[in-house]
């Protein structure tokens, strides 16, 4: 074995003790530990995506349910009154897989309806409620209140996909999934649904909207009505790399033009979607 090499392995087993030593005692605090784990990034020992994963999981632990649902006014909802074949359009149209069913009101919810479960009774032409209420799923709540990681565990337990969440009178405040949860350890997780092919920019309800990163300048400026320099790059992604000065992490942001964006999906090569959200507003 080679100085070289023996040297790089001496290193290796350094930071690989240091990382043992944060865990085998009780460390002062998370950020104590997020920084023994960034030294050993820098290091190459935790690979950028891997630590990504690890700072979104630690995250995680402080966050709670209302931080990250997808709030009463934005759910797509089945109402029990609706004829079957007057809702389907909805369900096809929003490409979700679950929705909560709901009787006489917004916070009467009795089930929640498979989008898969449907398609053998549309093939039988058997779309009657009498047949929907039977293959019907219990709902599952949860308080506004309950930690990520504690969902998230139970989500495992039940196998359950989707939570409605209820505000402290009992109404319904939203809902939530699993993929709402995981997204907020591994990032963005891009779908076939999420953007139409031709489509690089997504609007969301909260007045933010998700952006490719390989969207043009040209594309950018046309959608928000700015005026970047569209000789220099080619991509909304290039002009953001240039002003982070470095690649950023998940999470990042910074601010420029007006708009604040915010890394929503990254590893350690490239930038690949964007939040953005507009300054002005409130």
């Amino acid at each position: 074995m080679s100085d070289d090499q023996s040297s790089r392995g001496q290193d290796r087993k350094s930071w690989l003790e240091r990382i043992s030593q944060a865990f085998s005692s009780e460390p002062e605090s998370v950020e104590d530990v997020l920084e023994i784990l960034r030294d050993a990034e820098e290091h190459n020992i935790i690979d950028t995506d891997a630590m990504s994963i690890i700072e979104g999981a630690m995250q995680v632990i402080d966050m709670r349910v209302d931080e990250i649902m997808i709030p009463r006014s934005q759910m797509v909802t089945v109402k029990a009154s609706q004829e079957p074949k007057a809702f389907l359009k909805e369900i096809i149209d929003s490409a979700h897989s679950r929705f909560p069913v709901i009787g006489d009101s917004q916070d009467d919810v009795i089930g929640v309806l498979l989008a898969k479960d449907l398609l053998p009774l549309a093939l039988n032409n058997d779309l009657h409620w009498n047949r929907i209420r039977e293959i019907l799923r219990p709902p599952t709540f949860v308080p506004e209140s309950k930690r990520l990681n504690q969902l998230l565990k139970e989500f495992k337990e039940t196998r359950n996909h989707m939570a409605i969440v209820v505000d402290e009178y009992g109404g319904t405040a939203g809902l939530i999934t699993i993929e709402d949860v995981l997204e907020q350890i591994v990032g963005e997780i891009e779908d076939e649904h999420d953007f139409d092919e031709e489509t690089n920019i997504k609007p969301h309800g909260d007045g933010s909207w998700a952006v490719k990163a390989v969207t043009s300048v040209e594309d950018f400026n046309e959608f928000f009505g700015t005026d970047m320099d569209e000789q220099e790059f080619d991509t909304i992604g290039g002009i953001v790399l240039k002003e982070f000065g470095h690649l950023p992490r998940r999470g990042e942001t910074i601010s420029f033009y007006g708009f604040t964006f915010t890394i929503a999906n990254a590893d350690n090569r490239v930038i690949r979607l964007l939040q953005v959200t507009r300054d002005d507003v409130e």
